[in-house]
């Protein structure tokens, strides 16, 4: 090959290189991480083993874990219900930070509870990065309430709500209920605020942890989705970070009325003005929508 051949080469190579930057010749996507929701599994094939499938025939290439708590399928699901929250965000930041496959970053998409799990792991662990966190249904100022339970789950979620509605902030139920660490009573915001062992943390409730807020706002974008005819979550509006206002059970206040946003402990005042807040809605149950509502609304976040 001539000089002026190979001069031109590296001409068309340069032009090439600064036109896609380091995803020329190579997968570009970004890893997705999945957490499932209360009562499913990882690989459960009519849910987030179907979710998974979905993605990688969507985005060809794309690294995807849909994360598995614990060593089986069995154990997955129970830990859903019965293992401490925060060993498992703990279990999680050491899986992804193992992975060779996410030094780079990687988008997380969260289901139901699984969401504000995640979201847990991108205030706390912030190696690898998270990009995108998307919380489809995620339950981020909690639950005052447990109306409905997923399928076969429902007979122990009847035995959960009576364990909540007699002193979800006991240490022994605190310890040992999933729900019940993540569970909001606004008529006893004191005792929340106070003997929450998850929830009120990660909400900066007590005090205020610089890294978390900085942590978060380190995302590009955080996508929540809410239900519109959601018949699961109480309140619905905890999914776009609303709840209800402290000391009564009946009136709601937007994310942007509370004092989360107003003191802005998580710094999502800052995000919002930076156009880094998504809400969005789906017109059905919890989590139900279509493939097509995923496409338009979810996949540009992952892509």
């Amino acid at each position: 090959m001539s000089f002026s051949a190979a001069l031109r080469l590296i001409s068309v190579s340069t032009v090439l290189l600064l036109l896609c930057g380091s995803s020329c010749g190579s997968n570009a996507s970004v890893p997705l991480v999945i957490w499932h929701g209360m009562g499913d599994s990882c690989c459960n094939p009519l849910s987030m083993g179907a979710m998974k499938k979905m993605v990688e025939e969507e985005v060809p290439g794309i690294y995807v874990i849909s994360l598995m708590i614990g060593k089986s399928v069995l154990q997955d699901t129970e830990n859903g219900f019965f293992m401490d929250v925060n060993e498992q965000v703990s279990f999680v930041c050491d899986q992804l930070s193992k992975d060779p496959k996410l030094k780079g970053g990687y988008n997380a998409m969260g289901f139901s509870q699984g969401s504000q799990f995640l979201r847990a792991v991108t205030q706390r662990c912030p190696d690898p990065p998270m990009k995108n966190l998307i919380s489809v249904g995620g339950q981020h100022q909690g639950v005052f309430g447990l109306p409905r339970c997923p399928g076969e789950s429902s007979h122990i979620c009847d035995w959960i709500r009576k364990k909540l509605n007699s002193g979800a902030y006991t240490d022994a139920i605190q310890k040992h209920l999933v729900q019940a660490q993540y569970w909001h009573d606004p008529l006893n915001d004191d005792l929340y605020k106070k003997y929450s062992l998850f929830l009120a943390d990660i909400n900066q409730e007590r005090v205020v942890n610089e890294t978390y807020k900085k942590n978060l706002m380190s995302l590009n974008k955080f996508v929540m989705v809410k239900f519109l005819q959601d018949t699961m979550v109480d309140p619905v509006d905890s999914e776009w970070f609303g709840f209800y206002k402290a000391g009564q059970g009946k009136e709601l206040e937007t994310l942007q009325e509370s004092a989360i946003y107003k003191e802005d402990r998580l710094g999502l005042a800052e995000m919002d003005s930076a156009g880094k807040l998504v809400f969005l809605a789906s017109d059905g149950d919890h989590l139900q929508f279509t493939r097509q509502w995923f496409n338009e609304n979810l996949l540009p976040y992952i892509r």
